[in-house]
């Protein structure tokens, strides 16, 4: 790892740089009251004085609605026409938080457990992620619970930390960041010696993962799922904004000869997400949707992936309409 230091008037011109290159960059941009990651076009546009995004930036490499494939029927003959992957843009992510970084190491997991997702990965190898360590965190944010922290730099390629003079301290960690710093060397300086500890929030750990992890061993048929989800409505927000929920749904999208099958974003909390042809639903009621969110997250991931399936950011319950809180939910467990 390389620590560097740049000035402020160097990261505006930094990320200009970025911007002029061909990449797309994607940042957080303040739009009323909600700020959220959007492709940009000028430093300006960056959003600051926030503690979190809205919605997490997972779209870049898991697109809210993708086609997958789609075809044409000329009588018996079907001709089918695949993306393009190759036609992916190099990607930049500017002052994305170090637990939506940490997020993507989840996605990864589950887009590469059993089968290896084309899209997925054509994705990811065009991603460099420049995260921003955190100076600020509300009572939302638990990420020292679940192995994270407002400086970690898991999952980033960059990380910059700002300090009081508006300058940052720059931790290149990847050969991916490697690579973009090499592109504006002359920016930067060395900062050897530097340490980022005093200028990060304090975020105090709020419970033992592995402690949840073996009380949940033994809650499969607890009473506490009923009690947790009573007030659940089953909307979905907080799937949609999570930065580590992968469940989708495929859909045909047929109109007379020609068609497409298209991936889209769903939920385990959805009441049809389980139900089958049949009408059966193993999952008939909220409890145990709420259960399987809960399980999978903090007790299968990390069985079969080696990754906890949450990283902390205090999304879900920032933006539960019925103010289901889940590190509360948690901390009972």
């Amino acid at each position: 790892m390389e620590k560097l230091h740049i000035t402020p008037e160097n990261i505006a011109r930094w990320l200009e740089q970025l911007i002029g290159s061909g990449r797309s960059v994607y940042a957080p941009v303040r739009t009323g009251e909600r700020v959220d990651f959007k492709k940009i076009a000028r430093p300006e546009e960056v959003a600051s004085d926030y503690v979190q995004t809205t919605q997490s930036v997972k779209k870049v490499v898991f697109p809210r609605t993708e086609e997958l494939f789609s075809y044409r029927k000329e009588g018996k003959q079907v001709s089918v026409r695949q993306p393009d992957l190759q036609a992916i843009p190099e990607t930049v992510v500017w002052k994305i938080r170090p637990c939506d970084a940490a997020g993507f190491a989840s996605l990864s997991g589950i887009f590469n457990w059993d089968y290896k997702d084309g899209s997925y990965n054509a994705r990811a190898e065009r991603l460099t992620l420049i995260s921003f360590s955190c100076a600020t965190s509300d009572e939302y944010c638990f990420c020292t619970s679940v192995g994270g922290g407002p400086g970690s730099t898991t999952g980033s390629d960059i990380q910059l930390t700002l300090l009081p003079d508006g300058g940052a301290l720059v931790e290149v960690l990847t050969p991916k960041g490697e690579r973009l710093a090499a592109e504006a060397s002359s920016l930067f300086a060395s900062a050897d010696g530097m340490s980022k500890e005093e200028y990060l929030a304090r975020v105090e750990k709020r419970f033992d993962a592995q402690q949840l992890r073996e009380k949940l061993d033994q809650a499969f048929d607890s009473p506490v799922w009923k009690r947790q989800s009573e007030r659940c409505l089953g909307c979905g927000a907080c799937a949609f904004v999570c930065p580590t929920c992968a469940c989708f749904d495929i859909q045909e999208d047929a109109r007379g000869a020609t068609g497409r099958r298209v991936r889209c974003w769903d939920s385990c909390g959805f009441s049809l997400f389980t139900l089958h042809t049949s009408g059966h639903n193993p999952r008939p009621v909220q409890s145990a949707r709420w259960r399987q969110r809960v399980l999978h997250k903090f007790s299968y991931m990390p069985e079969r992936i080696g990754q906890t399936g949450c990283t902390g950011c205090g999304r879900c319950s920032r933006a539960c309409p019925v103010n289901m809180n889940l590190l509360e939910h948690l901390q009972s467990i």
